[in-house]
Order: structure tokens, then C-alpha cells, then sequence
């Protein structure tokens, strides 16, 4: 295989590991249903690519850069955050 196609395999798998990473760690920490992550991918790639997979980190660089964020993504934002809880009661 030409190098050119082994570096865009190479990256398609950073990719999908990122994504995979991040939503499964977005999952646990806070809830946002997979249309609010399908909504936010994308911006979170164009404008905190250097947070990922950190989801604190690129939670909080999404809300430094909520002025350049898609209406859609803003959207979400600006709902508020609902954390996942566990109800321990022993």
C-alpha cells in the first residue's frame, strides 16, 4: 500500500477511536443524548481538537468557544447540564 493511504487509514482509526472514546466518556460523566453529541462532533473536532479525549477539557473549551460554535451545537449549551447520579441509599 502507497504511504499516502496507509497515513489516511492510519488517521480514520485515531478518528474513530477519538469519537469512541469521547462518547462513551461523555456518557458517563454527563448525560447528552446522541443527537447532542451528533450535534457538537463536529465543532468539538474544529475547535478543541487538542482536548480530546479529555471531556472536561473539551467540555470546557466548547464553552470558551461558545461564540464560534454551529446554532445547533449552541444549542445544546445552552440547555442545562444534566450530571448522571447515583442514588446510593444504604
Amino acid at each position: 500500500m502507497p504511504a499516502q493511504t496507509n497515513r489516511t487509514i492510519g488517521r480514520i482509526a485515531l478518528l474513530a477511536t477519538l469519537v469512541v472514546t469521547a462518547t462513551t466518556t461523555l456518557a458517563s460523566a454527563q448525560t447528552y443524548s446522541a443527537e447532542q453529541r451528533r450535534q457538537c462532533t463536529g465543532d468539538a473536532f474544529r475547535l478543541c481538537s487538542s482536548a480530546i479525549p479529555n471531556v472536561e477539557d473539551v467540555t470546557a473549551c466548547m464553552r470558551k468557544q461558545k461564540a464560534h460554535l454551529s446554532i445547533s451545537c449552541k444549542a445544546v449549551f445552552d440547555k442545562p447540564v444534566v450530571t448522571a447520579v447515583s442514588n446510593n441509599e444504604d
